[in-house]
């Protein structure tokens, strides 16, 4: 299926994101109960907090003990640079840099995808994400092939990454953080990292935790010297993981309920309208559950959904 030029990425990414989008439209047809199983199923196998929490706290762990080459092992489970050489502050800037970034892909997007589109939603967006993972890097062999994967990617998080920054801004007094400092990071600093969304999580989290991230990277194959998020903060202490874990799971509460929120809402909506997402009403969207009242009075009846006339 591989070959170097962006078309034959593209079909790649087209034929593995269509899999888990047209299971989605399937389950949707479930009875109630059995599509509510469902959905609690793939939100529980789609959503990266609980792994990611452990993770951090595995590399914390191994920092408190002084273990240098065993966090630089774990650490290895959460990012992609090399990792050999870090000392304990470059460990705790990778892991920081780490869960702030898969608190918005891995946590915030899902969830809200799930809520804009439902479990084709859900699952189309941890496809592309998948696939952003596989072939969307900066490397030889995938520059062209994993083009379209990583645009696909980019686009899908753009809203969930400004949604996490303004969650982040919220929660910040959960962590003794800065809701004033993380909202001011990410306006000031986000829009200079190499990536569109991971550099305004990234940079919400060094405002509201008062740490410096970004840096020098080594990848192996090549290295970035990407900018300096939240200049005003000092280097990140081992001890700032936890306070970065304690961040992504109030930030995962807060998506949590507002997404559940929005979906209601958007669901009640729909049921008052007595329409589908794609049949709009004029009348049914005047909010007006029951009958109308006309302006002198008289009793106005709610107008019944019009099945429109095939084409």
């Amino acid at each position: 299926m591989w070959r170097d030029d962006r078309a034959a990425g593209a079909g790649y990414a087209a034929a593995l994101v269509a899999g888990p989008t047209v299971l989605g439209l399937l389950l949707r047809g479930l009875p109630a109960p059995w599509l509510a199983a469902a959905t609690a199923l793939c939100t529980w196998t789609v959503l990266g907090s609980r792994s990611l929490s452990a993770e951090a706290e595995a590399v914390a762990a191994h920092l408190r003990r002084g273990d240098l080459p065993a966090a630089r092992e774990q650490l290895t489970h959460l990012v992609g640079r090399r990792t050999d050489l870090l000392d304990e502050a470059e460990i705790a800037r990778a892991t920081v840099e780490s869960v702030a970034e898969n608190t918005s892909d891995a946590v915030v997007a899902p969830l809200l995808w799930g809520a804009i589109a439902g479990l084709p939603g859900l699952l189309a967006y941890r496809a592309v994400n998948t696939l952003d993972a596989m072939v969307g890097h900066h490397s030889p062999r995938y520059e062209n092939f994993g083009f379209v994967a990583a645009r696909t990617d980019d686009a899908a998080n753009y809203l969930p990454a400004r949604l996490t920054a303004v969650l982040t801004a919220l929660v910040a007094p959960a962590a003794g953080g800065s809701g004033r400092g993380a909202l001011a990071a990410a306006w000031a600093d986000g829009r200079r990292h190499p990536s569109p969304n991971a550099g305004v999580a990234e940079a919400a989290f060094a405002g509201a935790l008062g740490v410096r991230l970004g840096g020098r990277n080594d990848y192996g194959s090549h290295i970035e010297d990407r900018p300096i998020l939240g200049a005003g903060g000092r280097a990140t202490r081992p001890r700032d993981i936890a306070r970065a874990t304690r961040l992504s799971r109030a930030v995962t509460v807060a998506a949590a309920v507002a997404c559940a929120a929005f979906a209601l809402a958007r669901e009640r909506k729909f049921k008052l309208s007595g329409t589908g997402a794609a049949d709009s009403i004029p009348f049914a969207h005047s909010g007006l559950g029951e009958d109308a009242v006309a302006a002198d009075g008289s009793p106005v009846p709610r107008r019944e959904p019009v099945e429109q006339a095939a084409a």
